[in-house]
């Protein structure tokens, strides 16, 4: 397995990471097997949240014999303080575990998360006190929305944003490219959503995976070749989807990578043309420059850390 340093903390972690859906709804058993297979083949960067459904209490067993040779992240929902806490609380408690490798506030998606979440008695403040009491140690958020990412690491000092690295949804809607021009500007590290998928289901279109909201991608070769495009970026980590199959096949990627070729990058831009992206840009961002991102952040107030 290839590894690349989370930041400037010198923790390194598996570029393909294990999200907790694989082991919604499993049984004990299976559960422990992927767990099992996966520390096997070297990953190291588990990710849950509680909004996983049974997740957080499958991965907890099936994880506490490795706890302390891998690093842990979760996420809220929450944005108020108090229930911030509970739901830490909780995480804990379900995944066996003293402390958390990463926290982050799950899906910043509208300028009122943001608000409520930096405000008084606001989920920052509640992460903050957690990092102090080594509850947690590094903080972070996921997102789908360029421009709330970049307004919310212009406020405060996080280590990383989790977000959509995918080829249809950079070549389609060009989303992407901001988040990540104002991360590495910032100092911020970045992990990568998304990476194996193809486009988004449209009304009518089956899901083929119960795992999965978006049509992913299922043929091999494609998908290590979407994976290679998405590790190519400046990326720590990618997180394939949460399908158990196509989890497993995403792996070999973690093992074999090498960066995309320039006419590689230009079939996946071919086929791309006219799939429906996972996510858009709100407003005029599709222009955003690293240069244009900066100039509005400037008036930002900065949350203390």
């Amino acid at each position: 397995m290839q590894y690349r340093t989370y930041g400037s903390t010198g923790q390194k972690l598996s570029i393909i990471g294990f999200g907790g859906i694989v082991v919604r709804d499993e049984t004990i058993g299976d559960a422990s097997r992927y767990v099992s297979w996966a520390v096997d083949q070297g990953i190291n960067y588990f990710d849950v949240a509680p909004g996983y459904g049974n997740a957080q209490s499958m991965l907890g067993p099936a994880l506490e014999p490795y706890r302390k040779d891998v690093f842990l992240a979760s996420k809220t929902t929450k944005r108020d303080g108090k229930s911030a806490r509970a739901e830490l609380e909780e995480s804990l408690r379900l995944l066996r575990t003293d402390h958390l490798d990463l926290y982050q506030f799950h899906k910043i998606t509208t300028p009122q998360d943001i608000d409520v979440a930096t405000g008084p008695g606001g989920a920052l403040e509640v992460f903050v006190k957690a990092r102090e009491q080594g509850l947690v140690k590094h903080l972070g958020f996921s997102t789908h929305s360029a421009e709330d990412a970049i307004r919310l690491m212009n406020m405060f000092e996080f280590d990383s944003v989790l977000f959509p690295v995918n080829y249809t949804t950079w070549f389609e809607s060009g989303f992407g490219p901001q988040i990540l021009g104002e991360a590495e500007r910032l100092g911020v590290a970045c992990l990568a959503l998304k990476g194996a998928a193809h486009h988004n289901l449209q009304e009518g279109e089956t899901r083929p995976y119960k795992k999965v909201h978006y049509a992913p991608i299922d043929d091999q070769e494609l998908m290590k070749l979407a994976l290679r495009w998405t590790l190519s970026k400046p990326i720590t980590a990618a997180l394939p989807s949460g399908d158990p199959g196509l989890w497993q096949m995403a792996v070999e990627v973690g093992h074999e990578f090498t960066p995309v070729t320039a006419e590689e990058e230009q079939v996946l831009r071919e086929d791309a043309r006219g799939q429906t992206p996972l996510f858009e840009l709100a407003h005029d961002h599709a222009a955003c420059t690293r240069s244009d991102c900066q100039q509005e952040s400037p008036s930002l107030p900065k949350v203390s850390a």
